[in-house]
């Protein structure tokens, strides 16, 4: 027999087409669950049945090699947003401040200021002058946490930085979109880490960002978020410079993920300005009263305004400032009282106090590498204005969503209760006023 010649010489070739033919591997079966996921009711749902099943198509699930990556996307219009030039979708807000951790080169025995184990100020956000009582020989940064959509005193973190040679790693999980003195929170310091979540303001699922304007520690950010070096222009080239490669994780933000993302940073805007147009209104009906701090403001124009902080000269005053609000319809309460126990206050976190390791070996809180830092104490008074202020503070919350007529509302709610509590103070024509 006539030995045939191989296709690879020129012969033909042995199979031209298979007969076999498979769906995609997602299809609509399970755009229809997501549906259910929505909350569409089952009429609805064989509604959409009915159109997307005539169509043999189904979608790229995976980020990067993906012609169509939503995710991608999401993180373009984040760079044109925020006026930065590198951002990095990741699995969580946590992932995000891990990620920029490592990227940052902080290990084992280097510290880290942040608030809770430093003092926070009036504005609930952390102190610039206990930040630099706090720091070390073993200090390597400074994470400020923009709280509830109030912005840090970013001019004094960043000088006490400079001074003293530090990285200052931005928390901005609760502020997202927010601005000190016209830049975006989270673009100031050396990196800036966001929870985009339906937990936060802009977010619909669970997921986080990683942003800086530093090409090393974002090639750094991504080797730990993204280990397989996918992000990499020649993915198994040899390191470009020392520091660029080491065994990091998986932190990849899903396309799930980046499409709810991409639409939620769409709204962003206009969200805020509402919230801010919402909160000034309000302010501007309210009479300054004598007894009655309001929470400090580092930038009116900047911060969210999606609720109106002040202070009752005692924790039980608090209490009962917050009670009769609530009594006439306006959203209000306290944090931080052991009556009311929050693990966003370090002293209901007994993890924490009591260093208790996730393993056996005794780390972080055991380990020998981390010499002196290993001996710090935490305890429940370790921080004795933060346990005051959050023991006093009352917050508000401002809808987005409310009227001119239900902010005017809200306001002479207030104006009764303060009334009932507090003296005036002509000082001021109003509240607005006197923390601009």
């Amino acid at each position: 027999m006539e030995k045939s010649k191989l296709a690879i010489n020129g012969g033909p070739k042995a199979i031209d087409s298979f007969e076999g033919k498979g769906s995609p591997k997602i299809d609509h079966a399970e755009l229809l669950e997501m549906a259910d996921t929505w909350g569409y009711p089952p009429e609805i749902i064989e509604e959409i049945r009915k159109v997307v099943e005539k169509v043999d198509v189904g979608p790229s699930l995976v980020h990067f090699n993906n012609p169509n990556s939503k995710v991608t996307e999401m993180e373009n219009l984040v760079r044109k947003l925020f006026d930065v030039k590198h951002v990095m979708g990741v699995s969580s807000g946590t992932a995000a401040l891990h990620t920029a951790y490592v990227a940052a080169d902080i290990g084992c025995g280097d510290e880290v200021i942040v608030p809770g184990w430093c003092e926070i100020d009036e504005s609930m956000t952390i102190d610039p002058n206990d930040v630099e009582k706090k720091i070390t020989p073993r200090t390597k940064a400074i994470a400020p946490v923009h709280m509830s959509g109030f912005v840090c005193n970013m001019d004094a973190i960043m000088d006490i930085a400079k001074r003293y040679k530090l990285m200052v790693i931005e928390d901005c999980a609760q502020s997202c979109g927010a601005k000190f003195k016209g830049k975006r929170v989270g673009t100031i310091g050396n990196i800036g880490c966001f929870s985009i979540s339906s937990y936060k303001v802009t977010g619909g699922g669970e997921s986080g960002l990683v942003m800086t304007n530093d090409d090393k520690l974002f090639a750094r950010a991504q080797q730990w978020a993204e280990a397989g070096g996918l992000w990499r222009p020649d993915r198994f080239a040899p390191a470009r410079w020392k520091g660029e490669l080491f065994c990091g994780l998986n932190y990849r933000m899903s396309e799930l993920e980046g499409t709810v993302e991409l639409v939620q940073f769409r709204k962003m805007e206009a969200q805020l300005d509402r919230w801010r147009k919402n909160k000034k209104l309000i302010m501007s009906n309210l009479p300054v009263y004598k007894e009655l701090r309001p929470r400090v403001i580092h930038d009116i124009d900047g911060e969210m305004g999606h609720s109106i902080g002040f202070f009752g000269r005692t924790a039980e005053e608090a209490e009962k400032l917050a009670s009769a609000l609530s009594a006439e319809g306006v959203g209000a309460g306290t944090r931080g009282r052991s009556t009311n126990p929050d693990w966003h206050y370090y002293q209901y976190m007994e993890m924490i106090l009591n260093k208790v390791p996730a393993t056996s070996d005794g780390c972080p809180w055991e380990c020998p590498k981390a010499g002196e830092s290993a001996k710090v104490k935490y305890s429940f008074d370790m921080c004795p204005n933060v346990i005051d202020l959050t023991s006093r503070h009352v917050s508000v919350g401002v809808n987005q969503w409310w009227t001119e007529n239900d902010c005017i509302k809200v306001a002479q709610a207030m104006t009764k209760v303060f009334d009932a509590f507090f003296t005036r103070d002509d000082k001021y024509p109003n509240w607005l006023s006197a923390v601009s």
